[in-house]
């Protein structure tokens, strides 16, 4: 009978070993460091420029972000900062400021577009362009590496950019 209570205690004994080994493992695939990529990063995102409403002595042409699936949700705040303008590869000289509540946060990621403004000048003398780059910011500073949005649009002399808002 010795025997049999002996085989039990080792065999309860390999279970309990077993369970340990499996637990360990499932707590270290589900740590954070291991999650998906952030949003927030250039190569991450898909970003797009096309006319907006116009407004009263403003033309407005809204860049739209968007993340596919994969990838994790980040917060942005405040307008873009480093902002150029391009058109068919040339660089404009025109140079951008910033407009609207720069501390506002905002969530992005896959499901959770997010957008912002370009305001130009209506004064019927626009320069044309097709892309815009732009440095993202967090709540925390600038996110490193430079987006891209590509579209028709124009820019002019007193060109500002609007803090990222959420929504398409």
């Amino acid at each position: 009978m010795r025997t049999n209570r002996t085989s039990a205690i080792v065999a309860v004994a390999g279970a309990v070993a077993l369970t340990a080994v499996a637990s360990a493992g499932t707590a270290r695939a589900a740590t954070p460091g291991g999650g998906a990529p952030s949003a927030c990063r250039p190569a991450n995102h898909l970003a797009k420029i096309a006319q907006d409403q116009a407004s009263s002595g403003h033309i407005h042409f809204r860049v739209t972000l968007t993340a596919p699936k994969g990838f994790a949700v980040c917060r942005l705040a405040g307008s873009p900062t480093g902002v150029a303008f391009a058109h068919h590869g040339a660089t404009l000289g025109v140079t951008a400021g910033r407009y609207g509540d720069q501390t506002a946060v905002v969530t992005f990621g896959p499901g959770r577009p997010v957008h912002f403004d370009i305001q130009v000048p209506n004064q019927g003398h626009g320069t044309p362009a097709d892309e815009a780059s732009f440095t993202l910011r967090a709540p925390g500073g600038e996110i490193p590496g430079t987006s891209v949005a590509a579209g028709r649009f124009e820019v002019a002399s007193g060109t500002v950019i609007g803090p990222v808002q959420p929504g398409a």
